[in-house]
């Protein structure tokens, strides 16, 4: 690679910024790391660019190098970002007062960080499971190191001798890693869904919106599987199953009323809904962002994140006017 300037570095390295972010946000479960790690690997490979070998390898995988390795660097002493359903029990009383927890837990990525708008469908189909909420929240589980293989040879299907070279191993070091990371996750994670077509899926998620603005809790319920979750970090608590489901949310309209409205956004490759409830001023405040899970059989999952600094992440208006003439 032949570089003289800042310029002509930015110009050939930044193609992989996305594709990079995506590999720092499945090592670190944190979108806002992932964006500091990008930078810090290509502010490292620009100052290493002379020692760059295009013999040896090429540039992604260079890059890969020094992201991966970042990233190590970057959770060596640190706890994993989970989801609640992954560290503690469900709750059976959905009116009993929420917690919040200080943990760490796993953030969502916007789509528009990760893919291009113009993004190849058959490409984006096969990434984007490997981008979904419950399989990034599985990948915590894993040590490191682990973490990294798995990565490296499963999503982004390098070759054994590749990944040991770039993580200065053995072969044999990454084959029985590999394989004591698929038995850890074996059966956790929802990296296999049967999604519905998109025109189905899209039916599925404006029925929910119409059902919650309705506050229709039949409606609403009969959308969700028998077995669906509810979550919402940072509170611990989470709930399984449609009936609790359906109380949570209830129990959500007698606290903050009825009047929401709700918005379309993207996370993780998944449909989402960033929600807003109507405050004392008329306006409409922004409350959670909702990312979902929808099967063919309903939706799934909802994890509900209510972080301030996701909302500003995925550009979400803090506020939302009334419409003309409501009162």
């Amino acid at each position: 690679m032949t570089v003289t300037t800042s310029e002509d570095f930015a110009r050939q390295a930044d193609p992989f910024r996305r594709e990079l972010l995506a590999h720092c946000y499945r090592m670190l479960g944190s979108v806002h790391d992932a964006e500091d790690l990008v930078q810090e690997t290509l502010l490292r490979a620009w100052r290493a660019s002379g020692r760059f070998d295009s013999e040896r390898a090429s540039l992604r995988t260079w890059l890969y190098r020094i992201a991966t390795n970042a990233c190590l660097t970057a959770l060596a002493g640190r706890g994993r970002r989970p989801l609640p359903s992954s560290i503690v029990a469900p709750s059976e009383d959905p009116e009993q007062p929420l917690v919040r927890s200080e943990v760490p837990w796993l953030q969502p990525v916007p789509d528009a960080m990760v893919w291009a708008e113009r993004a190849d469908p058959a490409a984006l189909a096969v990434s984007r499971a490997s981008l979904r909420l419950a399989f990034v929240a599985a990948l915590q589980l894993l040590p490191p190191r682990q973490r990294a293989i798995l990565i490296l040879r499963e999503v982004l299907e390098l070759p054994a001798a590749e990944v040991a070279d770039l993580l200065a191993t053995t072969p044999a070091a990454v084959n029985s890693a590999l394989q004591r990371a698929r038995e850890r996750l074996a059966g956790v994670g929802e990296d296999q869904i049967s999604e519905p077509a998109e025109p189905d899926l899209r039916a599925t998620v404006d029925a929910y919106v119409t059902a919650f603005q309705d506050a229709d809790i039949t409606a609403l319920t009969r959308l969700l599987t028998k077995d669906a979750i509810l979550e919402m970090p940072p509170m611990a608590a989470w709930y399984a199953g449609r009936e609790l489901y359906g109380r949570f949310i209830a129990r959500v309209w007698a606290a903050r009323g009825t009047d929401w409205r709700m918005l379309p956004a993207a996370a993780n490759g998944q449909p989402a809904i960033a929600a807003y409830v109507r405050g004392d001023d008329r306006g409409y405040q922004l409350h959670t962002l909702q990312v979902l899970t929808v099967t063919r059989a309903g939706i799934s999952r909802n994890v509900v994140f209510a972080d301030p600094g996701l909302f500003a992440t995925f550009r979400l208006a803090p506020r939302l006017e009334p419409a003309a003439g409501a009162r």
